[in-house]
């Protein structure tokens, strides 16, 4: 299994939901991203279904931590690939049962961030994450 592929056909999933109101709520990561990522496995799409399905279920947790540390940008000013990757990541490294590490978990954001974001989202999303990460202790 890559993590890797799995959290970009989370993150595609995570992206197309905010702009597509006909689908549920939560939909299949297969669903959006089985022909947007390469090498994607059934054992990447599992993982990718339970980070969509994890992401979203808290995401309302989530996102009030990010207002909290995002104090110059309102989340519905972020773009929403960084909005998507931060929540994704933060779900990971907070809130999944198998946790993971927080550098690990910036570092796949930042990676994604740098392949499908702006030229500073790399930059952006470490620097919420990082402050994510202090703030949980």
């Amino acid at each position: 299994m890559s993590r890797r592929h799995a959290r970009e056909a989370a993150l595609l999933t995570l992206f197309q939901r905010e702009f597509d109101h006909d689908r549920p709520p939560i939909v299949a990561a297969g669903d959006l991203a089985s022909d947007a990522v390469d090498g994607l496995t059934e054992k990447d799409l599992a993982y990718a279904n339970r980070l969509v399905q994890g992401t979203c279920s808290v995401q309302p947790e989530i996102d009030a931590a990010i207002e909290c540390m995002a104090k110059e940008w309102k989340l519905h000013r972020m773009a929403p690939v960084d909005r998507n990757l931060i929540r994704m990541a933060y779900y990971e490294m907070c809130y999944q049962e198998e946790r993971i590490d927080p550098p690990i978990a910036i570092n796949e954001a930042v990676e994604l961030a740098k392949k499908y974001g702006s030229d500073d989202a790399g930059r952006y999303v470490n620097g919420i994450l990082a402050a994510l990460q202090k703030s949980m202790g």
